[in-house]
Protein backbone atom coordinates (compact mmCIF):
# COMPACT_ATOMS: atom_id res chain seq x y z
CA UNK A 1 0.00 0.00 0.00
CA UNK A 2 1.28 3.45 -0.88
CA UNK A 3 2.30 5.44 2.21
CA UNK A 4 0.47 8.49 0.90
CA UNK A 5 -2.74 6.48 0.67
CA UNK A 6 -2.49 5.08 4.20
CA UNK A 7 -3.68 8.20 6.10
CA UNK A 8 -6.59 8.60 3.67
CA UNK A 9 -7.65 5.00 4.17
CA UNK A 10 -7.18 5.18 7.94
CA UNK A 11 -8.99 8.51 8.38
CA UNK A 12 -12.60 7.25 8.10
CA UNK A 13 -11.88 4.32 10.43
CA UNK A 14 -10.28 6.67 12.92
CA UNK A 15 -13.32 8.92 12.85
CA UNK A 16 -15.60 5.92 13.24
CA UNK A 17 -13.56 4.81 16.28
CA UNK A 18 -13.95 8.23 17.89
CA UNK A 19 -17.70 8.10 17.30
CA UNK A 20 -17.88 4.63 18.88
CA UNK A 21 -16.11 5.94 21.98
CA UNK A 22 -18.36 9.02 22.11
CA UNK A 23 -21.49 6.90 21.75
CA UNK A 24 -20.35 4.62 24.56
CA UNK A 25 -19.29 7.45 26.89
CA UNK A 26 -22.37 9.62 26.38
CA UNK A 27 -24.80 7.57 28.55
CA UNK A 28 -22.20 7.47 31.33
CA UNK A 29 -21.58 11.21 31.09
CA UNK A 30 -25.33 11.91 30.97
CA UNK A 31 -25.87 9.86 34.11
CA UNK A 32 -23.14 11.55 36.13
CA UNK A 33 -23.43 15.07 34.70
CA UNK A 34 -27.19 15.45 34.18
CA UNK A 35 -29.19 13.06 36.35
CA UNK A 36 -26.76 12.72 39.25
CA UNK A 37 -27.63 14.50 42.55
CA UNK A 38 -26.13 17.98 42.77
CA UNK A 39 -24.56 17.33 46.18
CA UNK A 40 -22.49 14.50 44.64
CA UNK A 41 -21.70 16.26 41.36
CA UNK A 42 -18.03 16.14 40.31
CA UNK A 43 -16.93 16.32 43.93
CA UNK A 44 -13.22 15.76 43.30
CA UNK A 45 -13.13 18.21 40.42
CA UNK A 46 -14.64 20.71 42.83
CA UNK A 47 -11.71 20.11 45.19
CA UNK A 48 -9.23 20.95 42.41
CA UNK A 49 -11.21 24.02 41.40
CA UNK A 50 -11.49 25.30 44.96
CA UNK A 51 -7.76 24.75 45.41
CA UNK A 52 -7.13 26.99 42.41
CA UNK A 53 -9.57 29.54 43.81
CA UNK A 54 -7.66 29.54 47.11
CA UNK A 55 -4.44 30.33 45.22
CA UNK A 56 -6.11 33.31 43.52
CA UNK A 57 -7.90 34.65 46.61
CA UNK A 58 -5.17 33.96 49.16
CA UNK A 59 -7.35 31.66 51.26
CA UNK A 60 -5.29 29.10 53.25
CA UNK A 61 -5.10 26.17 50.85
CA UNK A 62 -5.24 23.38 53.43
CA UNK A 63 -8.00 25.01 55.47
CA UNK A 64 -10.50 25.01 52.62
CA UNK A 65 -13.49 22.66 52.48
CA UNK A 66 -15.90 22.19 49.61
CA UNK A 67 -19.57 23.00 50.11
CA UNK A 68 -21.91 20.75 52.06
CA UNK A 69 -22.54 17.91 52.39
CA UNK A 70 -19.06 16.78 51.26
CA UNK A 71 -16.77 19.26 53.06
CA UNK A 72 -13.77 17.77 51.25
CA UNK A 73 -10.28 19.22 51.88
CA UNK A 74 -7.54 19.87 49.35
CA UNK A 75 -5.15 16.92 49.75
CA UNK A 76 -2.59 17.42 46.96
CA UNK A 77 0.79 19.21 46.91
CA UNK A 78 0.64 22.99 46.34
CA UNK A 79 1.84 22.60 42.74
CA UNK A 80 -1.42 20.79 41.96
CA UNK A 81 -3.39 23.90 42.85
CA UNK A 82 -1.50 25.87 40.19
CA UNK A 83 -2.21 23.25 37.54
CA UNK A 84 -5.92 23.55 38.38
CA UNK A 85 -6.08 27.29 37.56
CA UNK A 86 -7.66 26.68 34.09
CA UNK A 87 -10.69 25.21 35.91
CA UNK A 88 -11.62 28.77 36.93
CA UNK A 89 -12.03 29.98 33.35
CA UNK A 90 -15.65 28.86 32.94
CA UNK A 91 -18.72 28.05 35.08
CA UNK A 92 -18.41 24.84 37.05
CA UNK A 93 -21.16 23.01 35.13
CA UNK A 94 -19.30 23.75 31.89
CA UNK A 95 -15.97 22.66 33.35
CA UNK A 96 -17.54 19.35 34.39
CA UNK A 97 -18.41 18.53 30.78
CA UNK A 98 -15.03 19.73 29.50
CA UNK A 99 -13.17 17.65 32.08
CA UNK A 100 -15.18 14.57 31.16
CA UNK A 101 -14.22 15.12 27.53
CA UNK A 102 -10.57 15.44 28.54
CA UNK A 103 -10.75 12.14 30.43
CA UNK A 104 -12.25 10.39 27.41
CA UNK A 105 -9.60 11.88 25.12
CA UNK A 106 -6.83 10.71 27.47
CA UNK A 107 -8.40 7.25 27.62
CA UNK A 108 -8.32 7.19 23.81
CA UNK A 109 -4.65 8.13 23.84
CA UNK A 110 -3.80 5.65 26.60
CA UNK A 111 -5.47 2.80 24.72
CA UNK A 112 -3.52 3.74 21.59
CA UNK A 113 -0.20 3.39 23.42
CA UNK A 114 -1.00 0.49 25.77
CA UNK A 115 -2.59 -1.64 23.03
CA UNK A 116 -0.26 -0.63 20.17
CA UNK A 117 1.00 -4.16 19.28
CA UNK A 118 -2.58 -5.40 19.08
CA UNK A 119 -3.80 -2.37 17.09
CA UNK A 120 -0.93 -2.70 14.60
CA UNK A 121 -2.47 -5.95 13.39
CA UNK A 122 -5.45 -4.08 11.95
CA UNK A 123 -3.52 -1.70 9.68
CA UNK A 124 -5.73 1.18 8.48
CA UNK A 125 -8.71 -0.19 10.44
CA UNK A 126 -6.87 0.24 13.75
CA UNK A 127 -8.78 3.44 14.50
CA UNK A 128 -12.06 1.54 14.74
CA UNK A 129 -10.56 -1.17 16.95
CA UNK A 130 -9.03 1.50 19.16
CA UNK A 131 -12.44 3.12 19.51
CA UNK A 132 -14.04 -0.20 20.44
CA UNK A 133 -11.39 -0.86 23.10
CA UNK A 134 -11.75 2.65 24.52
CA UNK A 135 -15.54 2.35 24.41
CA UNK A 136 -15.31 -0.72 26.60
CA UNK A 137 -12.63 0.86 28.78
CA UNK A 138 -14.79 3.81 29.73
CA UNK A 139 -17.18 1.41 31.48
CA UNK A 140 -14.49 -0.21 33.63
CA UNK A 141 -15.35 0.72 37.22
CA UNK A 142 -12.16 2.73 37.93
CA UNK A 143 -12.54 4.73 34.70
CA UNK A 144 -16.29 5.25 35.20
CA UNK A 145 -15.64 6.40 38.78
CA UNK A 146 -13.09 8.86 37.40
CA UNK A 147 -15.88 10.37 35.30
CA UNK A 148 -18.26 10.23 38.25
CA UNK A 149 -15.98 12.17 40.59
CA UNK A 150 -14.16 14.33 38.03
CA UNK A 151 -10.89 12.67 38.96
CA UNK A 152 -7.32 13.34 37.79
CA UNK A 153 -6.19 9.70 37.38
CA UNK A 154 -6.48 9.76 33.58
CA UNK A 155 -3.96 12.62 33.52
CA UNK A 156 -1.53 10.90 35.92
CA UNK A 157 -1.55 7.61 33.99
CA UNK A 158 -1.24 9.35 30.62
CA UNK A 159 1.71 11.47 31.78
CA UNK A 160 3.61 8.44 33.08
CA UNK A 161 2.79 6.32 30.04
CA UNK A 162 3.84 9.12 27.67
CA UNK A 163 7.09 9.59 29.56
CA UNK A 164 8.19 5.96 29.89
CA UNK A 165 7.21 4.89 26.36
CA UNK A 166 8.80 7.83 24.54
CA UNK A 167 11.15 6.98 21.71
CA UNK A 168 14.29 8.68 20.51
CA UNK A 169 13.77 11.23 17.73
CA UNK A 170 17.08 10.16 16.19
CA UNK A 171 16.61 6.44 15.54
CA UNK A 172 13.16 5.66 16.98
CA UNK A 173 14.56 3.33 19.65
CA UNK A 174 13.07 3.23 23.13
CA UNK A 175 15.12 5.38 25.50
CA UNK A 176 13.54 4.25 28.78
CA UNK A 177 11.82 7.55 29.54
CA UNK A 178 12.68 11.22 29.80
CA UNK A 179 11.61 11.70 33.43
CA UNK A 180 9.66 14.92 32.86
CA UNK A 181 6.18 13.41 32.63
CA UNK A 182 6.65 11.34 35.77
CA UNK A 183 8.07 14.42 37.53
CA UNK A 184 4.97 16.49 36.78
CA UNK A 185 2.68 13.62 37.74
CA UNK A 186 4.55 13.18 41.03
CA UNK A 187 4.43 16.91 41.78
CA UNK A 188 0.65 16.71 41.42
CA UNK A 189 0.08 13.37 43.14
CA UNK A 190 2.97 11.74 44.98
CA UNK A 191 2.38 8.06 44.13
CA UNK A 192 4.09 8.14 40.67
CA UNK A 193 7.32 8.70 42.60
CA UNK A 194 7.61 4.89 42.66
CA UNK A 195 9.01 5.28 39.12
CA UNK A 196 12.05 6.86 40.76
CA UNK A 197 12.68 3.62 42.64
CA UNK A 198 12.36 1.72 39.37
CA UNK A 199 14.85 3.94 37.56
CA UNK A 200 17.30 3.61 40.47
CA UNK A 201 17.06 -0.21 40.39
CA UNK A 202 17.29 -0.19 36.56
CA UNK A 203 20.32 2.15 36.82
CA UNK A 204 18.83 4.76 34.54
CA UNK A 205 20.59 7.54 36.37
CA UNK A 206 20.12 10.29 33.77
CA UNK A 207 16.35 9.75 33.61
CA UNK A 208 16.16 9.58 37.40
CA UNK A 209 18.15 12.80 37.85
CA UNK A 210 16.03 14.62 35.27
CA UNK A 211 12.81 13.48 36.89
CA UNK A 212 13.77 14.22 40.49
CA UNK A 213 15.26 17.56 39.46
CA UNK A 214 12.15 18.61 37.55
CA UNK A 215 9.84 17.65 40.40
CA UNK A 216 12.08 19.46 42.89
CA UNK A 217 12.13 22.57 40.70
CA UNK A 218 8.35 22.92 40.39
CA UNK A 219 7.96 22.12 44.09
CA UNK A 220 10.47 24.80 45.09
CA UNK A 221 8.81 27.36 42.82
CA UNK A 222 5.48 26.46 44.41
CA UNK A 223 7.05 26.93 47.84
CA UNK A 224 8.24 30.44 46.94
CA UNK A 225 4.79 31.34 45.59
CA UNK A 226 2.83 29.70 48.44
CA UNK A 227 5.20 29.45 51.43
CA UNK A 228 2.59 28.98 54.21
CA UNK A 229 0.65 26.38 52.22
CA UNK A 230 3.82 24.51 51.31
CA UNK A 231 4.99 24.45 54.91
CA UNK A 232 1.60 23.15 56.02
CA UNK A 233 1.53 20.42 53.38
CA UNK A 234 5.03 19.03 53.83
CA UNK A 235 4.99 19.12 57.65
CA UNK A 236 1.35 18.37 58.44
CA UNK A 237 -1.20 17.58 55.72
CA UNK A 238 1.03 15.01 53.98
CA UNK A 239 1.44 13.08 57.22
CA UNK A 240 -2.30 12.80 57.88
CA UNK A 241 -3.88 10.16 55.59
CA UNK A 242 -7.18 10.63 57.42
CA UNK A 243 -7.60 13.90 55.48
CA UNK A 244 -8.38 11.67 52.50
CA UNK A 245 -11.42 10.14 54.20
CA UNK A 246 -12.05 6.91 56.15
CA UNK A 247 -9.02 4.78 55.31
CA UNK A 248 -10.55 1.50 56.45
CA UNK A 249 -13.57 1.60 54.13
CA UNK A 250 -14.04 -0.63 51.10
CA UNK A 251 -12.94 2.13 48.74
CA UNK A 252 -9.34 1.96 50.01
CA UNK A 253 -7.93 -1.08 48.21
CA UNK A 254 -4.25 -0.58 49.07
CA UNK A 255 -2.42 -3.11 51.22
CA UNK A 256 -2.80 -0.74 54.15
CA UNK A 257 -6.54 -0.49 53.49
CA UNK A 258 -6.85 -4.28 53.53
CA UNK A 259 -4.82 -4.44 56.73
CA UNK A 260 -7.06 -1.82 58.36
CA UNK A 261 -10.02 -4.09 57.67
CA UNK A 262 -8.39 -7.39 58.62
CA UNK A 263 -5.39 -6.75 60.82
CA UNK A 264 -4.56 -5.56 64.32
CA UNK A 265 -5.44 -2.02 65.50
CA UNK A 266 -3.77 0.60 63.31
CA UNK A 267 -2.10 2.25 66.31
CA UNK A 268 -0.34 -0.94 67.34
CA UNK A 269 3.26 -1.97 66.71
CA UNK A 270 2.05 -5.16 65.04
CA UNK A 271 0.10 -3.17 62.45
CA UNK A 272 3.12 -1.03 61.60
CA UNK A 273 5.44 -4.04 61.31
CA UNK A 274 3.05 -6.02 59.11
CA UNK A 275 2.39 -3.02 56.89
CA UNK A 276 6.12 -2.35 56.42
CA UNK A 277 6.79 -6.03 55.66
CA UNK A 278 4.03 -6.10 53.04
CA UNK A 279 5.37 -2.95 51.35
CA UNK A 280 8.93 -4.33 51.35
CA UNK A 281 7.72 -7.65 49.93
CA UNK A 282 5.89 -5.94 47.06
CA UNK A 283 8.89 -3.75 46.25
CA UNK A 284 11.25 -6.72 46.44
CA UNK A 285 9.14 -8.61 43.91
CA UNK A 286 8.01 -5.77 41.63
CA UNK A 287 11.13 -3.67 41.15
CA UNK A 288 13.29 -6.54 39.77
CA UNK A 289 10.38 -7.44 37.50
CA UNK A 290 10.17 -3.87 36.21
CA UNK A 291 13.93 -3.86 35.68
CA UNK A 292 13.72 -7.09 33.69
CA UNK A 293 10.91 -5.71 31.52
CA UNK A 294 12.96 -2.54 31.04
CA UNK A 295 15.85 -4.63 29.72
CA UNK A 296 13.52 -6.53 27.42
CA UNK A 297 12.24 -3.31 25.85
CA UNK A 298 8.67 -3.64 27.24
CA UNK A 299 7.91 -0.07 28.36
CA UNK A 300 4.14 -0.52 28.61
CA UNK A 301 4.67 -3.50 30.89
CA UNK A 302 7.10 -1.41 32.96
CA UNK A 303 4.38 1.21 33.47
CA UNK A 304 1.91 -1.55 34.35
CA UNK A 305 4.21 -3.05 36.99
CA UNK A 306 5.16 0.28 38.57
CA UNK A 307 1.55 1.47 38.50
CA UNK A 308 0.39 -1.66 40.32
CA UNK A 309 3.23 -1.29 42.80
CA UNK A 310 2.21 2.28 43.57
CA UNK A 311 -1.40 1.15 43.97
CA UNK A 312 -0.46 -1.54 46.48
CA UNK A 313 2.02 0.36 48.66
CA UNK A 314 0.28 3.74 48.81
CA UNK A 315 -1.36 4.37 52.20
CA UNK A 316 -4.62 5.10 50.39
CA UNK A 317 -5.60 3.74 46.97
CA UNK A 318 -9.23 4.35 46.07
CA UNK A 319 -11.08 2.24 43.53
CA UNK A 320 -10.73 4.94 40.87
CA UNK A 321 -6.94 4.92 41.30
CA UNK A 322 -7.01 1.56 39.51
CA UNK A 323 -7.05 3.50 36.21
CA UNK A 324 -3.60 1.89 35.84
CA UNK A 325 -5.54 -1.28 35.06
CA UNK A 326 -6.07 -0.10 31.47
CA UNK A 327 -2.30 -0.21 30.96
CA UNK A 328 -2.05 -3.61 32.64
CA UNK A 329 -4.67 -5.12 30.32
CA UNK A 330 -2.87 -3.74 27.26
CA UNK A 331 0.51 -5.04 28.45
CA UNK A 332 -0.86 -8.51 29.18
CA UNK A 333 -2.75 -8.70 25.87
CA UNK A 334 0.30 -7.87 23.75
CA UNK A 335 -0.41 -8.45 20.07
CA UNK A 336 -3.29 -10.80 20.85
CA UNK A 337 -1.72 -13.90 19.27
CA UNK A 338 -1.14 -15.78 22.53
CA UNK A 339 -4.42 -17.32 23.71
CA UNK A 340 -3.30 -17.41 27.31
CA UNK A 341 -2.57 -13.71 27.29
CA UNK A 342 -5.89 -12.97 25.60
CA UNK A 343 -7.76 -15.03 28.19
CA UNK A 344 -6.02 -13.33 31.13
CA UNK A 345 -6.53 -9.85 29.63
CA UNK A 346 -10.25 -10.48 29.08
CA UNK A 347 -10.64 -11.91 32.59
CA UNK A 348 -8.86 -8.88 34.03
CA UNK A 349 -11.12 -6.51 32.12
CA UNK A 350 -14.25 -8.32 33.30
CA UNK A 351 -13.11 -8.13 36.92
CA UNK A 352 -12.58 -4.37 36.58
CA UNK A 353 -15.95 -3.98 34.87
CA UNK A 354 -18.01 -5.59 37.62
CA UNK A 355 -18.27 -3.91 41.03
CA UNK A 356 -16.42 -6.59 43.00
CA UNK A 357 -15.31 -4.54 46.04
CA UNK A 358 -18.89 -3.40 46.62
CA UNK A 359 -20.21 -6.90 46.06
CA UNK A 360 -17.89 -8.03 48.83
CA UNK A 361 -19.07 -5.25 51.14
CA UNK A 362 -22.69 -6.28 50.52
CA UNK A 363 -21.88 -9.96 51.10
CA UNK A 364 -20.19 -9.02 54.34
CA UNK A 365 -23.24 -7.07 55.48
CA UNK A 366 -25.70 -9.79 54.46
CA UNK A 367 -23.99 -12.77 56.12
CA UNK A 368 -25.02 -14.96 53.15
CA UNK A 369 -21.54 -16.40 52.61
CA UNK A 370 -18.62 -17.17 54.92
CA UNK A 371 -16.85 -14.08 56.19
CA UNK A 372 -13.59 -15.19 54.54
CA UNK A 373 -15.20 -15.32 51.08
CA UNK A 374 -16.82 -11.92 51.55
CA UNK A 375 -13.50 -10.41 52.60
CA UNK A 376 -11.69 -11.85 49.57
CA UNK A 377 -14.28 -10.27 47.27
CA UNK A 378 -14.27 -6.99 49.21
CA UNK A 379 -10.49 -6.69 48.81
CA UNK A 380 -10.55 -7.80 45.17
CA UNK A 381 -8.66 -4.84 43.71
CA UNK A 382 -5.70 -5.51 45.96
CA UNK A 383 -5.78 -9.13 44.78
CA UNK A 384 -6.15 -7.91 41.18
CA UNK A 385 -2.99 -5.82 41.55
CA UNK A 386 -1.00 -8.71 43.02
CA UNK A 387 -2.22 -11.17 40.38
CA UNK A 388 -1.47 -8.68 37.60
CA UNK A 389 2.17 -8.61 38.71
CA UNK A 390 2.19 -12.40 38.57
CA UNK A 391 0.60 -12.37 35.10
CA UNK A 392 3.10 -9.83 33.79
CA UNK A 393 5.95 -12.01 35.05
CA UNK A 394 4.60 -15.29 33.69
CA UNK A 395 3.20 -14.06 30.36
CA UNK A 396 5.33 -11.06 29.41
CA UNK A 397 8.68 -11.39 31.17
CA UNK A 398 9.44 -15.13 31.28
CA UNK A 399 8.74 -16.02 27.65
CA UNK A 400 10.94 -13.25 26.18
CA UNK A 401 13.71 -14.15 28.63
CA UNK A 402 13.86 -17.70 27.28
CA UNK A 403 13.91 -16.41 23.72
CA UNK A 404 16.56 -13.85 24.51
CA UNK A 405 18.79 -16.45 26.17
CA UNK A 406 18.54 -18.71 23.12
CA UNK A 407 19.37 -15.83 20.81
CA UNK A 408 22.30 -14.75 22.97
CA UNK A 409 23.69 -18.31 22.87
CA UNK A 410 23.63 -18.47 19.07
CA UNK A 411 24.09 -14.90 17.87
CA UNK A 412 25.46 -12.73 20.64
CA UNK A 413 26.28 -9.93 18.26
CA UNK A 414 22.63 -9.47 17.20
CA UNK A 415 21.32 -7.71 20.32
CA UNK A 416 18.00 -5.99 19.53
CA UNK A 417 18.35 -2.27 19.03
CA UNK A 418 16.73 0.02 21.56
CA UNK A 419 16.79 -2.26 24.61
CA UNK A 420 17.65 -0.69 27.93
CA UNK A 421 21.10 -0.91 29.45
CA UNK A 422 21.86 -4.13 31.28
CA UNK A 423 24.25 -2.63 33.81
Amino acid sequence: MNKAESPRRAGPWLLLGVLVLAASAFPLAWHYLVTYPRENWQVDLEVYREGARAVVTGFPLYDLRTIQPQFLPFTYPPFAAFTALPLLFAPFHVIGWVWTGVQCALLWWTVGIAFRPFLNRFAHRAGLVRGVLAAGGVWLLPVADGVRFGQVNAVIVALCLWDVTRRSRVDGSWAGGSGVGVALATAVKLTPGVFWLHWAVARRWKVLATSVGTAALVTIVSWFLLPPASATYWTDALLDPERLGPNGGTSNQSLRGVLLRLGPPDDSLAFTVINVLLVVAVLAAALPLARLLDRLGEPVAVVAVVGMTAYLISPVSWVHHMHWGVVVIGAVLGDGRDRRRVAVAVAGAVLLWIRMPWWGANLLAGNDVPNFVARVVQNSYSWWAVLSLLALWLLVARKPVAGAEAEDATEPEEAPAGLGRRG
